[in-house]
């Protein structure tokens, strides 16, 4: 006889497994992924250590499948935010916006997420999401640049280097930590912004409003 799950308990199974993940974005958000230890996660979750080893067998994929989930979050919400802007070249500067501003607010989470030394397996579960965030830029530049907007350029050069750019200026060595101040967090987004946006040869972006509206996560202080 073959045994089979249940609907009921698929759900269940679903459940524990996303507050596992839950807890180890947490876990992540306030120390990075080096100090996400099973252990760590499963008592963040209220969960037993086996448990946490029945979902994920090792470490690694554990934070593989966190590195996974993260970038699918992180995409969806640059994709969101430059589908709902009106035109090109705002779509552009809402995508880069939305990436610093997320970036700002959650900057140690960010930092774990593109920069911080892990394993080959969690690299490669983070190269993918460096590479949709690059593809992501890369299509907004040349719908601009399509629609007249832009000057000539290679759309699949300038891609990777506002990227750099723009995780340098966040989150590298030599940038200033994130300030409290919510108005003060908005001006660096916007600074930021224009920065990009003139690197891409939008000199006018203040006058043309492209940076007014940037709005910062809404969960403050939270992972």
């Amino acid at each position: 006889m073959v045994y089979r799950r249940t609907e009921r308990i698929e759900a269940r199974l679903a459940d524990v497994r996303a507050a596992i993940l839950k807890a180890a974005r947490k876990v992540v958000a306030e120390s990075g992924f080096a100090e996400a230890q099973v252990a760590v996660v499963a008592a963040a979750a209220g969960v037993a250590t086996g448990t946490v080893y029945r979902h994920f067998p090792s470490k690694t994929e554990l934070i593989a499948a966190l590195a996974t989930a993260l970038g699918e979050r992180e995409m969806a919400a640059l994709e969101g935010a430059a589908k709902a802007a009106p035109g090109p070249l705002s779509a552009l500067a809402a995508a880069i916006s939305t990436f610093a501003a997320r970036a700002l607010e959650r900057r140690r989470l960010a930092f774990a997420l593109m920069a911080e030394p892990v394993e080959p397996e969690v690299d490669r579960a983070r190269t993918s999401y460096r590479q949709a965030l690059v593809g992501e830029f890369e299509q907004l530049i040349r719908k601009a640049l399509g629609a007249g907007r832009l000057p000539d350029q290679d759309a699949a050069l300038a891609a990777p280097a506002l990227l750099g750019a723009l995780v340098e200026g966040l989150l590298g060595a030599h940038a200033p930590a994130a300030p409290e101040d919510p108005a003060k967090a908005r001006a660096r987004v916007q600074m930021l912004t224009l920065f990009a946006l003139r690197a891409v040869g939008v000199v006018d972006a203040r006058a043309r409003g492209l940076v007014v509206q940037t709005v910062m996560p809404q969960s403050s202080g939270k992972p």
